[in-house]
């Protein structure tokens, strides 16, 4: 069984587990590491295929979150970004003995659009299927561009997201698909609905990913959670908003420091 590449740092009361999202690694995080680790004991993570995480193929939400656990704190608070949203998501769902509280950040429960569920398109993310076959690092790249349009720094976050992946191994292409797979076709609504963890979402009104009517119709779905939109963030408002995202983070996670 290969171990994922995993670094903790920090000694603070509390565990925080950070995943991110598709096509990326852990250093995503490197414009808030330090702040956070100030205050919990951090745990970076590259998913199973992706960084510095090699030798895994396409894999099922499932198996991702399993592999994940293994090597994961007794307890901690996870976080996830994109993709790592529905990772932590689902840990939560068939672990809940082994967290304490659930961020997600720049995610939804069902990425792809159904009826009057606002979503990503399943064409588009078929379309980027097709074409990562085509063309690998265009794709990619295009797919970040996505990550950061209409926020004051869009170049600035594209350039650093871009920076990110090209600092550690490129995943492989099955990788790369199997992730937009889980994209495509996982939904989690009504697992979720039911989950009594202390549960923060985290949103940025600019986001082309996530639509933001996602955030209010999971407010009245999910009475039990809480939300925070970030107005003038994209896809990445711990790139975008550092220093407000940290503290954002710590205020929700002050019963567990």
């Amino acid at each position: 069984m290969n171990d994922i590449w995993w670094q903790t740092k920090g000694k603070g009361n509390c565990h925080l587990v950070l995943l991110h999202g598709w096509g990326l690694n852990a250093e995503v995080w490197h414009c808030i590491s330090e702040e956070l680790s100030s205050h919990f004991t951090l745990h970076l993570v590259d998913l199973p295929g992706f960084g510095r995480s090699q030798g895994f193929g396409a894999l099922s939400l499932d198996a991702m979150a399993e592999i994940v656990l293994r090597q994961a704190p007794e307890r901690a608070v996870w976080l996830g970004w994109s993709l790592g949203g529905l990772v932590a998501s689902q840990i939560a769902l068939t672990h809940p003995q082994r967290v304490q509280a659930l961020v997600t950040v720049a995610s939804s429960p069902c990425f792809s659009a159904h009826g009057e569920w606002p979503g990503i398109k399943p064409d588009v993310l078929a379309g980027f299927q097709r074409q990562l076959r085509e063309d690998f690092q265009r794709t990619v790249e295009r797919f970040l561009a996505l990550q950061t349009l209409g926020t004051e720094t869009a170049r600035q976050d594209a350039r650093t997201l871009k920076a990110v992946v090209l600092a550690q191994p490129m995943p492989a292409a099955d990788v790369l698909d199997g992730g937009l797979e889980i994209l495509k076709t996982v939904d989690l609504r009504e697992p979720l609905a039911a989950l009594s963890l202390p549960f923060l979402r985290i949103y940025g009104r600019l986001d082309g990913l996530v639509p933001r009517n996602v955030a209010a119709l999971l407010d009245e779905a999910w009475p039990q959670t809480d939300s925070l939109v970030f107005p003038k963030a994209a896809h990445a408002p711990f790139i975008s908003h550092p220093a407000e995202f940290c503290l954002a983070l710590r205020e929700f996670s002050s019963p567990f420091l």
